[in-house]
This record gives structure tokens, sequence and C-alpha cells, in this order.
């Protein structure tokens, strides 16, 4: 109770702590942007500056008739008005402020600028916003944020953008799932390192555009409009210089951190350096100005995520529990000419993952319930070496050749134990087990796509050839140690069974295929997409299960039923034919083709083998229509069919895992999904708002599943079937708003809801079972800031779930799930900075046992010196020593709760020393002499 009244306090004190300064007043500037020909200009930037000090005083965005207002309150008296067009002169114009000012310009029409053959540019002043045919833009120096921000800080000023706590972040509502830096990548391809080490003073202009592959940026063909690039641009005499930022801290219970990353830039070469160790589940390069490395991975653990972190398409400390990660890379991106780009890194992580889980599951059959108890400790080492190297090549401008090979390697052990327990309902034991086991694990995957492209006419016409080849190796010795105790129907021990086996299993896949694909121009908005691909893979996989012989005591001993050799072949033929319509406002496609799948295997322990062949025909049609430059609608429909796997297919008893023996089916058919997605999208400028709306699902018919028959000593067989009906939807929706008030100080509120129906099929026992389930979310958030001095982030989520089960109705569920957040960071006084991240959980289905709410507090307090180059700092991690990790899993014929180890309570003490020069400047070193 007294958290929850300390809780109520601080949200009361982000909302209470909204100020307005005196000598304020109101003003309205209205009127409309025309041409030469008195043709509306739509989506003109309309912005107003003070004239003492060139500050931003607001802004806004003409209409689909080319009117504009801007209207609010300042303490500014006289303003320069500035609207600026692509393609025309930037208009600017002096107005004197007095009280209550209400100022109709009329119609103002532009000149074309002559000598601009892209953008215009301005000398002396940007527009802080520009929407161009298909990218948004921003000045960066427009967004007012603290002095020394990062990239993400100002991301969050951004109209219509948002950056969730895990620093995913969304326009519009739509993903970002890559960052660039002068149209080249950062460091691989994790967002985060660029938007927690960018400094803002480097940055010029920040461009949203769909996201596009290499080939698609050449050809100008169509990107994927519903994952989002960011590409920021460098002021070109910044271009030349190196940042850097150190860290090293020690806690108590043995917690430390070492992180640094370090980056040269010079034009169009660039090094950057990154290398960390910690034993706290985090990457140490995403670093956070109050918390740095503390606070998000490990405070995603207490939300139920399982504390992974990812880097250049590598992940670390995924399962759970407590990783001590040593990672170090470096990468290079140099550009010659403006013909060839070379673009290659490497990186290393040593990972060392221990876990602990505790479980308890109901099992639901048709005509009884069991139950297990299970508690079980792992630890995973692994060294994992992953280089990429890119070679792109314009022997002319209609010719582009791209050449990316990769390789990961891996190398690691991993042990375990569990201990098991299964009893019925009236609490008799049916088994127990334990288990043991000690794995070396070695894989090697390589692979490379080669492409090379000739465009041709003046209407987008092309031509592509592909060739990718994929080879992968994976060997892996593991001793396996198991002990059963079987128990009557009377809980009397009745047998005991042991496994001791040394398990050898070597896989190994080659795949190489060939693409071709055309666009043949039919007019100025039709054309012609033809394309055709090719794909032939061969695997071999070996397990041979040895246990040990009497005399000798060695594992020499083969268990053929335990083992087998698999050899299997895939061919795939798909070609496909497609018309693509493109103009101002609609782009569209309709598309489809057949797909030839033949699959062959063969075991060379049984002597059995298949060989089917199936023909499926697919299809797929989008369209996206721009009502204006800020909404839009889009929809996609697509079906697909899906081969079942090998394992499905395979006509033969697999006695592996004696407690599951799996026999394939070798009639089944593919499975036919048919998915549609749509969604509405719209920012208006003038009121800062923005909203965003999805509708979605799929229908899946000859789904493949599983029969299952369970015995009464819980031995299952199990095998495969198709089914009809099994299908999920999804809706929800967004909306977000600024507002900024008269001190300049801004309130940004982000709200949504959304919703999942989704019902799954099966068979227990025999008996075919369905499950629905549903699920409402709304949740609301909110920042306010005060430049320099607070920001506040209280935020709010609750799910209504139901979930319904025809196997056994008394399983039904209906619970609600509580998420309370709130951030406090203050930057006072001036030096200082104090953060607290504050998150409180109650789950609403947890079994007796298993806590089911918990607080998460995290505190840190810092302080600069040496200017803001170096900063010293205490952070606490779970203030109030609750952090868990608990969740219940509900599936179609079980209930599980799960309690995972996590990182408990530590205090850490650290301190980052940051280095940087632009442009031959040092960028601190000028702060200090403003201070």
């Amino acid at each position: 109770m007294a958290f929850k009244n300390m809780l109520t306090q601080f949200f009361l004190l982000g909302f209470l702590m909204i100020y307005a300064s005196a000598e304020a007043q109101d003003y309205k500037i209205q009127g409309k942007v025309i041409d030469s020909e008195n043709v509306a200009l739509e989506s003109a930037t309309i912005y107003v500056e003070a004239v003492k000090d060139s500050s931003l005083v607001d802004y806004t965005i003409s209409d689909v008739e080319g009117n504009f207002v801007i209207e609010g309150t300042t303490d500014v008296n006289a303003v320069n008005l500035y609207i600026s067009f692509t393609g025309f002169q930037t208009y600017k114009k002096k107005y004197q402020l007095s009280e209550n000012s209400t100022i109709n310009t009329g119609s103002i029409t532009l000149k074309l600028d002559d000598n601009t053959l892209g953008e215009v540019v301005v000398q002396g002043t940007k527009a802080p916003v520009s929407i161009k045919t298909d990218t948004l833009e921003f000045n960066a120096a427009s967004f007012k944020t603290k002095a020394d921000a990062n990239l993400e800080e100002v991301l969050k000023k951004l109209p219509g953008v948002a950056v969730d706590k895990d620093g995913a972040i969304t326009v519009n509502g739509k993903k970002v799932s890559r960052i660039l830096v002068n149209g080249k990548e950062f460091f691989g391809d994790d967002p985060k390192i660029a938007t927690k080490n960018l400094p803002k003073e480097i940055i010029n202009k920040i461009q949203v555009v769909d996201t596009k592959t290499k080939s698609e940026e050449f050809t100008g063909k169509e990107g994927d409009s519903e994952n989002k690039t960011i590409n920021i641009t460098i002021d070109e005499d910044k271009n030349k210089g190196y940042f850097a930022r150190l860290t090293a801290g020690g806690g108590t219970d043995e917690r430390y951190e070492l992180s640094g990353i370090g980056n040269y830039f010079k034009d169009d070469l660039r090094v950057s350096i990154l290398a960390s160790s910690n034993n706290i589940n985090s990457s140490g390069f995403t670093f956070d100005e109050v918390f740095d490395a503390m606070g998000r991975s490990a405070y995603s653990i207490a939300r139920n995520s399982n504390g992974s972190f990812s880097i250049d398409g590598n992940s670390f400390g995924g399962g759970g529990g407590i990783t001590k990660s040593d990672n170090g890379g470096v990468s290079l991106v140099n550009e010659w000419d403006d013909k060839t780009e070379l673009s290659t890194n490497y990186f290393f992580n040593r990972g060392d993952t221990k876990t602990r889980t505790q479980i308890e599951r109901e099992n639901i059959l048709p005509d009884r319930t069991y139950f297990n108890t299970s508690i079980s400790s792992s630890e995973r080492k692994n060294d994992n070496h992953r280089a990429r190297f890119g070679f792109e090549f314009e022997p002319d401008t209609l010719t582009r050749i791209s050449f990316r090979p990769n390789m990961t390697v891996n190398n690691g052990y991993s042990k375990s134990n569990s201990n098991t327990n299964s009893f019925g309902e009236n609490g008799n034991p049916i088994n127990n087990a334990e288990t043991e086991q000690f794995s070396e694990l070695y894989s090697n995957n390589f692979s490379n796509r080669l492409d090379v492209t000739r465009k041709f006419g003046s209407k987008g016409g092309f031509v592509s050839l592909g060739f990718n080849n994929t080879n992968n190796i994976s060997k892996e010795d593991n001793v396996y140690f198991s002990s059963r105790e079987i128990y009557d129907d009377l809980g009397n021990l009745e047998d005991t069974e042991v496994q001791d086996q040394f398990i050898n299993q070597n896989t190994k896949e080659d795949e190489y295929s060939i693409r071709a694909n055309t666009r043949l121009p039919l007019s100025e908005k039709l054309s012609l997409d033809i394309s055709y691909s090719y794909t032939k893979s061969k695997g071999k996989s070996e397990r041979l299960v040895y246990e040990k012989d009497a005399v000798s005591g060695e594992y020499e001993v083969l268990i053929d039923t335990l083992s087998n050799d698999f050899n299997s072949e895939t061919f795939n033929h798909r070609p496909n034919i497609g018309l693509v319509y493109r103009d101002d406002k609609l782009r569209a496609s309709i598309s489809g083709g057949l797909e030839n799948v033949r699959l062959k295997n063969e075991d060379l322990f049984s002597e059995t083998s298949f060989d089917n062949t199936y023909n499926n025909l697919y299809s797929n049609a989008y369209f996206r229509y721009k009502i204006n430059k800020t909404k839009s609608i889009y929809f996609n429909y697509r079906n697909s069919r899906n081969a079942p796997s090998i394992t499905q297919l395979q006509p033969v008893t697999n006695t592996t895992n004696p407690l599951n023996v799996v026999t394939g089916n070798p009639n089944l058919d593919p499975s036919l999904e048919h998915r549609v997605y749509m969604n509405f999208n719209n920012y208006d400028f003038k009121s800062r708002s923005g909203f965003y709306a999805y509708l979605g699902g799929n229908l899946t018919n000859d789904q493949v599943v599983s029969i299952t028959t369970t015995n009464e000593d819980l031995v299952r067989t199990t095998t495969y079937t198709n089914v009809d009906g099994a299908y999920s939807f999804f809706a929800g929706a967004s909306l977000d708003k600024t507002i900024t008030l008269e001190s300049k100080n801004t309130i940004k509120i982000d709200a949504g809801i959304n919703g999942n129906l989704s019902r799954n099929l099966g068979f227990s026992n025999g008996v075919k079972f369905d499950s629905d389930r549903y699920s409402v979310s709304p949740r609301i958030g909110v920042q306010y800031d005060i430049i320099d001095i607070l920001t506040v982030e209280p935020s709010y989520d609750v799910s209504f779930i139901n979930a319904k089960y025809s196997l056994n109705n008394t399983r039904d569920q209906n619970y609600i799930n509580h998420d309370v957040g709130l951030e406090l960071t203050s930057y006072w006084p001036k030096n200082f900075m104090f953060g607290n991240d504050i998150s409180y959980r109650h789950l609403g289905n947890i079994a007796p046992g298993f806590k089911n709410d918990f607080v998460l507090w995290n505190m840190s307090l810092g302080y600069k010196i040496l200017g803001d180059d170096g900063i010293f700092k205490v952070k606490v991690f779970d203030v109030l020593d609750q952090n868990v990790s608990t969740r219940r899993n509900t599936g179609d014929d079980f209930v599980q709760d799960t309690q995972e180890l996590v990182l408990e309570q530590y205090v850490m003490f650290s301190f980052t020393y940051k280095i940087s020069k632009f442009g031959g400047k040092d960028p601190n070193k000028k702060r200090g002499m403003r201070f």
C-alpha cells in the first residue's frame, strides 16, 4: 500500500509540474500558399522564427487546398515567417506581434527556383519539417533538447516519432527497422547502437523513408512501406572527426561493467570499434545517459522477456538467467569515386549464461488430468565469431554488382540437470525422473549473395540476376544420463528405468539458388514484373546413440532403435508474374505464380524413404493510397502453401525420446494460409497529433498438427494429420499528441489499444479439441519535459484476457494483468543527473506459491565533471529487492507456471568519459565557454 501511495504521488508530481511563463501573448497567422499558376501547394512547410535569435517559435504544414494556420502563445514580439516547398524559393517576411495578434497573409505565391535541381537550400534557415514524395525530413537543430543530447533524445522530440523503453522506434505507428548514417550502416543491424551513441552536434537532417534493399535503392523499385528506415545526414563541415565513450564500473555481489565505443569518420570513410565485458545481462554498447547499461536488458527480465540482446544479428543471453558476456568488434565502411563501396565488420562474443527454473504444469487429457513439478538448472558457454563483408561496384550509371559473403562460427558447451515429478489428481505419484546432460557443440555457417543488376530505358525498367549459397556444418557430442521411477495406481514403486548414453550428432546442409527478375514498363505508370527462382538443397543428418559396453565400460554399443541417418534433397521451382501500378497517389500490385516443390528423404538405418512432389498456386496483392501527403491507406492480401517438414513426413518410428515415440505421415498435404492486413495512417502537423489504426488476420486450412496419445505411464505416441479452421485476427489503434507549452516545455501523450482473437486446433488421446483466446490491451503513456531540468514519463498498460478450451471447460481463463511505470529524470541542479525508473506488474492468473506482483525500481545519481566529458555515477538495481521472473503459459492442453533466475539487487559505482572532435572542433569545449 505504501508503494502504491508513493506511485500515486509520483504521477501527481508528473502532471502538476507544468507551469507557464508570464508576459506571454496570443497570436494567430493564417494564409494560403499557391504557385504562379494559382495552384494550391499542399504540404508546404510554414514556420515562424524569433527575429532576435532565430529560435523556432512554431511550424505547420499547408493542407490540400494550400491553407495554413499557426497559432499559440509566445513572449516574442517580432517574428520572421518562412514558407518553403521543394523546387521553389523560400518566402520570408517579418511581422510584429502585439497582444492578441491576428495576421491574415492572404494568398502567398512562391516563385520557382530555376537554379534548383533537387531540394531548396536556403542560407541561414532550414524548415523544421519537409514532406517530399517518399521522404519525411526533420531539421535536427529545430527541436530543442538538452545540450549534450544523443540521437534517441532528438527522436523523442520529433512529431509522430515514438521510442519505447527498450529503444524500439516507430514513425506514425510504423516500425523503424534500420538506421543509416549518410546512407550507410552505422554498425551492423542494431539501430540502438546508433541511437544511443550518435551525438546531436553532428546531426544535420533526419530522413524517414520506406525500407529498401540495396537493389531496390538502385533500381527505384518500391520498398516495404510498412517498415521504415531512418537516415541521418551529417553536416559536411562536421563529417570529419571522431567521438568515443568509455565506461568502467564495479559493484556489490561482484557485479561489474566495462565498455567502450569509438568512431572515426572522414568524408566517405567510417571506422567503428567497440568492446565490453559485464555480468549484468547487457550488451554494453547501448549507453543511456542516466542508467548506462543497467536499466534496460536487466529491466526487461521482470517484464517476462528473456533478458537477451542482439548486435549485428547475434543474440546473447537468451533463455532467461544471468549472462556474463565479453564482446568486441570492428566495422569499416568506405566509398571511392561514388562507384565502389566496401563495408566489412567482425564481431566476437563470449557468453556464459546460468539459468535456474521452477515449473508447475497441469496437463489436461480428455479423461483425466495429471501434474508435473520440476526444478532445473543449466550453464551454457559459447564463443561466437561473425564476419561480414560487402562489396558494391557500379561500373557505369546503369549497372550494379554486389557481393556479400558472411561467416559465423560457434564453439561451446552446455551442462544441465533437472528433477521432474509427475502425479495424478489424487496426489499419488506416477513417475519421477532425474536427468543430467553435458554437450559440446561446434557449428560453422557460410553464406554468400551475388547480385548483378542492369537498368534500361527511362521508365524504371531493369533486369537482375542473382546467386545465393548457404553451407552449414554442425557437430555435437552429448553425454546423457537419466533415471526414471515408475509407480503403480496405488503410488507404489513399480519399475526403474535408467538411460546412460553417448550421442554423436552431425548435420550438414548445402543450399544453392539462382534467381532472375525483370521489370518491363508498359507505360509511364504500369509495369510488368516477371521472375523465376530455382533452389536446390541437400542435407545429411546423422544421430548415433551409444550405450556402455558391460566389459570395457566405454560407450561402444550402438543402439539402432534410437539412431538415425537421414539423407534429404529439396528442389524448388518458383515462377512469378505480376502487374505494378505507380503514380503520385496510388501504388498497387497483383502477382501470382506456381511453386513446385519436390522433397526426397531416405533413412539408412530403417531403409525407408519417401519422394513427394507438391504444386502450389500462390498470389499476392497490395495497394497503398495516399489521401494526401500525411494520410495513407494500406492493404495487403497473400496466400501461401507450406510443405510439411521432413520429420513430419518421415514414415519411421522415432524412439529417440522414449517418453514420446514419433511416427511421421507421408500422406500429409501442405498447409494453405490466407493472410490479410490493412491500416490507416495520419499525422496532423497543425495539431501535432498522429493516428494509426490497423486490422489483420490469417486463416489456415490443412494445418499440420500432432495427434498424441498418452498411456497410463505417461508415455506418448505421436503422429501428424491435417485440420481446417485455425485462425487468428488482430486489430488496434494508437494516438500520439505533442503539446508545446508557453514556456516551450512539452507534453507528449501516447495512447493506444490492441486486441487479438485466435483459435488453435489439435488432438489429445484421439479427441479433437479447439482453444479460443481473446485479449484487449489499452495503454497510455505521457512524457513531460522541462528542458535541461526534468523529464517525467508515467505509463499504464492493462490487459484483459479470456481463454476457453473445449477439452476441459473447467480450466477456462478470465484474468487481468496490470503494468504501471514511471521514469523520472532530473538534470537539476547543474551537472547533476538523478534518475528513477520504476515499474509495477500484477499478474492475474498465477498459481498459489508463485509471486504474482512485484516492483522493480532502478535508481541512478550522476555528477558531471571535466565540462561534459566525465560522469561519476552510482546506480542501484532493484532498490526494493523484489525482482522476479514469473509467468503463466496457457496452451491447448496444459497450464504452466514458470519462475526463473533473475538479477537481484546490486549497487554499481561507475565512471564514464567522453571525447569528441568534429570538423576540427571540440563541441564540449564550445559548450563550456557558453556556460
